[in-house]
């Protein structure tokens, strides 16, 4: 089977987990030993940004970066359903209330109209996802959020290496969080990293991971355990080194790919332009005039053949039963309808040409 993702390690990552527990420290009480520093370094020089927090999830990352703007009990957060749970389950453990919108759907990143629609006098921040690794539209929200006062939280999970306007994803927001989950481009197994260019922000968040303290035993705000370990860490600065070069076959492979199925007039294929690069972490593929029933067996089809198709994400958000019962939604029928209908496909570091070649025709044959 040809995985939709797989993290892409060798003897190097093996080495620097190694060298960590055989001279220690494993972990920090403040979240602050060596192989943390220096890989908070080493991210905030990646993505261009002044500072970067280390945390142990993603999801820690997005409760932490919401605490630390100020998120409380009631404050409304405009968000897509489409998008990991994750997102959302991190407004509702911050005390918001996640208000759900539609998407663009040919990015299938939050609509701009739908972001303007829904703004309450209890909005208090934005949170756009880069889905698949492709960057929101953050110019107008942007000016969206300067204009009503807003925080924009951005979340970055799936983006590292994307850009917009030629910089790194996260430079138009408050906070850019990132995930380093084990199928991420890069990874460190488990683990999270917030990017922030506010000084008093990143205090804040320093604070947030460990208990709130700036010195043990001396909790200031409320916080929590979001440390990263040295084990962790050590991995992701071995990573950064690598990251680039993961990407860009990434996006050899996405190539390679989009010229063997741009002919079919069924697909509705991704895209990059010049100043809004694309991560390549999901190569997503929607299939025109296809119901739910037709593009779950052709997913299955897929596996049959090895090629381990999925679809992110089947379920939204604002469907999902706890949140269906608990936080009203209006209508998101391009929500719905990219639901049914997306297919991502493996292009990963180590998928080869060869096998490239066998998915498209594979997936072309199978139409």
């Amino acid at each position: 089977m040809i995985p939709i993702n797989k993290p892409q390690m060798d003897e190097d990552e093996v080495q620097a987990v190694l060298n960590v527990m055989r001279k220690g420290p494993l972990t920090n009480a403040l979240g602050a030993g060596p192989e943390v520093l220096k890989f908070e370094q080493n991210f905030a020089d990646f993505v261009g940004s002044n500072h970067a927090v280390a945390v142990n999830t993603g999801t820690a990352a997005l409760h932490a970066a919401l605490m630390a703007v100020g998120i409380k009990r009631d404050d409304e957060v405009i968000l897509p359903s489409f998008t990991f749970v994750a997102t959302a389950e991190s407004v509702v453990l911050a005390g918001g209330k996640p208000v759900f919108v539609d998407i663009d759907p040919q990015t299938y990143t939050l609509s701009i109209p739908a972001v303007k629609g829904a703004i309450t006098k209890k909005t208090k921040a934005i949170l756009p996802v880069d889905l698949y690794g492709f960057s929101a539209d953050m110019k107008p929200l942007r000016e969206i959020a300067v204009e009503h006062d807003l925080s924009l939280v951005e979340d970055a999970a799936q983006a590292h290496g994307a850009t917009y306007n030629n910089s790194s994803v996260g430079a138009f927001s408050n906070v850019a969080c990132w995930s380093l989950y084990a199928s991420k481009n890069m990874m460190t197994g488990e683990g999270g990293v917030i990017t922030t260019d506010d000084d008093q922000i990143d205090e804040t968040l320093r604070m947030i991971r460990t208990h709130g303290e700036k010195a043990k035993y001396a909790s200031l705000i409320l916080g929590s355990n979001y440390r990263m370990s040295e084990l962790q860490a050590a991995i992701g600065n071995v990573q950064l080194q690598k990251v680039s070069s993961f990407i860009s076959k990434r996006r050899q492979n996405a190539i390679k790919l989009t010229k063997i199925l741009k002919p079919s007039e069924k697909l509705v294929l991704p895209y990059e332009t010049t100043d809004r690069l694309h991560s390549w972490y999901l190569y997503t593929v929607r299939i025109k005039d296809f119901s739910e029933g037709q593009r779950n067996n052709l997913i299955e089809e897929l596996k049959k053949n090895g090629i381990g198709a999925e679809a992110y994400y089947v379920n939204p958000v604002h469907l999902m039963p706890f949140y269906r019962e608990n936080f009203e939604s209006t209508p998101l029928p391009e929500t719905v309808n990219a639901s049914k209908q997306v297919v991502s496909l493996p292009i990963h570091p180590g998928v080869s040409e060869e096998e490239i070649n066998f998915i498209g025709e594979t997936f072309l044959s199978l139409l």
